[in-house]
């Protein structure tokens, strides 16, 4: 017998979540990495903001902004149960 410790397996919505392109890498990095790693996907989440409004004007400021509202009003209440 041998002491080979076997990798745990993910839930299926991780699995998923993590196979998209560049958000699921970016979720695992900043879940699963180093702490200066979360540092890091900020700093390409904003930049990926910032290019997407130079690349589309006030609509690519506006509207991630706008698709952020309930994930706050998510956070407020969870915040808020304690």
């Amino acid at each position: 017998m041998t002491a080979i410790e076997m990798p745990r397996r993910l839930p299926i919505w991780q699995r998923l979540f993590y196979g998209i392109p560049l958000l699921g890498w970016l979720a695992r990095d900043a879940a699963e990495g180093e702490p200066e790693d979360l540092v890091y996907t900020a700093a390409a989440i904003f930049s990926m903001w910032g290019c997407s409004a130079l690349l589309f004007g006030l609509p690519g400021l506006y509207i991630p902004a706008v698709l952020m509202v309930p994930i706050m009003f998510l956070i407020l209440i969870l915040i808020s149960r304690g």
